[in-house]
């Protein structure tokens, strides 16, 4: 068995790692960043900068990173507030800043999504989301790390071993449950290095995601080379008693398919 789909202990434990990760963010606002003036209306469509305002909602992530190449980030709603449909989530110093865009299902009102992330240089790092009336919304954090999208991958020669094995484990929360999904995929950003042959490793990662419920879909992404290896979504949602399926697309072509037992299943 791969050993990142080993135990649902191993599971169990980077679930928790990934919530307490973002807890630690407390005195790291967004920094003034001339790179995000002259990539704004190219992310966005727009010129205005989309107001800041934690009624609506708020990012988390640690003021240092622990590990660069696997920064949690958590993006959370309080109950009631305004149903987020899209979000852009960049890291303005990246070599590719846009790390995903995603769409979020009815279901998963009032958000709260976590994923891990590649952080290159002391960033700010911002979620853009657009709510059901059209309206967008920005928060975010400023984050301290560096060489996060050339570390090696962490399984060395067997990064590509169970490529495309998923996992998902629903954990139920009331009347929600927090349902964690796991790729197993090297996402090689092409700017990390063989350590035989000190070559650069083309870049391959998952470009597509999308998980549903029955037919109810309750999110999609469009990531790129900042989005971490092995990348692990974690997404609250209220179920409907339908089983959970997992769809992903990589940048070489390969197809990955995945289903699992509804909630609480």
């Amino acid at each position: 068995m791969s050993p990142f789909l080993a135990t649902p202990i191993r599971l169990a434990a980077l679930a928790l790692s990934l919530a307490a990760g973002p807890a630690l963010a407390a005195d790291n606002p967004l920094q003034p960043s001339p790179a995000w003036e002259d990539m704004r209306s190219g992310v966005i469509g727009s010129d205005t900068e989309p107001p800041i305002d934690p009624a609506v909602f708020d990012l988390d992530a640690p003021v240092r990173a622990e590990n660069p190449a696997l920064v949690p980030i958590r993006v959370t709603q309080a109950p009631g507030a305004p149903r987020i449909t899209k979000l852009a989530l960049v890291i303005d110093q990246n070599p590719a800043p846009v790390a995903g865009e995603f769409t979020f299902g009815p279901a998963t009102a009032p958000l709260d999504f976590e994923v891990r992330v590649r952080v290159d240089a002391y960033s700010d790092v911002r979620a853009i989301a657009t709510l059901e009336d059209g309206r967008q919304v920005m928060a975010g954090r400023f984050v301290k790390a560096s060489g996060g999208c050339a570390a090696p991958a962490g399984g060395g020669a067997k990064a590509r071993e169970g490529m495309g094995e998923m996992r998902f484990r629903a954990e139920p929360q009331g009347d929600r449950a927090m349902g964690t999904l796991m790729i197993r995929h090297p996402n090689f950003s092409g700017l990390q290095r063989d350590q035989v042959t000190l070559l650069n490793i083309p870049a391959e990662f998952v470009q597509t995601v999308e998980l549903k419920q029955g037919d109810e879909t309750l999110m999609t992404m469009e990531g790129g080379i900042s989005i971490s290896e092995n990348p692990v979504f974690r997404l609250g949602y209220k179920p409907n008693g339908q089983p959970v399926a997992a769809h992903a697309e990589d940048t070489d072509g390969r197809v990955f398919d995945a289903s699992f037992p509804a909630a609480g299943g």
